[in-house]
């Protein structure tokens, strides 16, 4: 009886195959059976295993997307991995061996999308001053940088991950700033008519339309806070325990009341329930709601259906 493969030979694997289908979508399930020295049946459990690799709390939107449609796989990463990365000098050097690992796998192509990536790490970590590796910017950020400087507007197809929508959306670009490790524009959105805040990395595409507006008072304000609450925003009542002091210091508060061992009472502003609902369960047992009433179930009904989704 041959020995079991252990989880960390399996994951070694799994990730190797991640890369070469993200560089060949729609690639054939017989292909990379031949490519990675797999059966075909091997190929299929390995690819199960892949749609449960992600980050805590492992929710839905944590998760790698292996999109296997007859006998053709295509992969859509969470969207925590497409984030620009900021390493130490040592995370980057652990970085690399981890991938130069990852390209002794059988069938990993070493002069594929990974190999490339390692070589520019290579060469970062090589150079005379040490330096932390960060890529910053985004996607469309000078685009709308300019737009809100000359007062332009722009059309955007934007991915909403509250609702887990695409939307095509009329802009009037007051301000671009960076907050929180992420870049926003704050623009009055004709469709929503009213201002609202658009995480840069969200935005698909930009186009011009041509139309100029009115600069207003409000675009020269200094944004410290990506979230204002509104007035008929839902207020949540949490009661946290020691783990989970992290919340007030992270997010915007109304009310914080410390409690005798480290508990602590806040209350907040909240704009989607999606995210309430990840927040209840990346908090899990630490958090318990006291108000309103009516949400005191709310990561449990989160719970329950996204397991019914698997």
């Amino acid at each position: 009886m041959s020995p079991r493969a252990v989880a960390t030979e399996r994951l070694r694997k799994v990730l190797a195959l991640v890369p070469w289908i993200l560089a060949h979508p729609g690639a054939h399930l017989d292909d990379l059976a031949a490519r990675f020295s797999m059966s075909r049946r091997d190929l299929e459990r390995e690819l199960s295993l892949l749609q449960f690799c992600g980050l805590p709390p492992y929710t839905a939107d944590r998760l790698i997307d292996v999109d296997l449609r007859g006998d053709r796989v295509s992969i859509r990463l969470a969207e925590y991995f497409e984030r620009p990365l900021r390493l130490t000098a040592s995370e980057g050097f652990a970085l690399l061996a981890a991938g130069r690992a990852m390209l002794t796998v059988p069938g990993a192509d070493p002069h594929g999308p990974l190999a490339r990536a390692l070589d520019k790490l290579a060469d970062a970590l090589g150079s005379p001053q040490g330096l932390v590796v960060d890529v910053g910017g985004a996607p469309n950020l000078d685009v709308l940088r300019d737009a809100a400087r000359e007062h332009g507007q722009v059309e955007i197809d934007y991915y909403s991950y509250a609702r887990d929508e695409m939307t095509t959306r009329r802009i009037d670009p007051l301000r671009v700033f960076h907050a929180f490790g992420a870049w926003y524009t704050a623009a009055y959105c004709h469709r929503a008519r009213g201002e609202r805040l658009f995480r840069v990395d969200r935005v698909r595409a930009v186009r011009a339309t041509g139309e100029r507006f009115a600069p207003r008072p409000e675009a020269d304000r200094h944004d410290e806070l990506v979230y204002h609450p509104h007035p008929d925003d839902l207020r949540i009542t949490l009661r946290l325990a020691p783990s989970a002091r992290w919340v007030p210091e992270t997010y915007p508060t109304e009310e914080v009341l410390d409690e005798p061992g480290g508990w602590c009472t806040v209350t907040m502003a909240i704009s989607e329930r999606a995210w309430l609902e990840r927040l209840l369960l990346r908090l899990g047992p630490a958090a318990e709601v006291v108000a309103p009433a009516e949400e005191a179930d709310a990561a449990a009904v989160a719970a329950r259906r996204l397991l019914a989704r698997y």
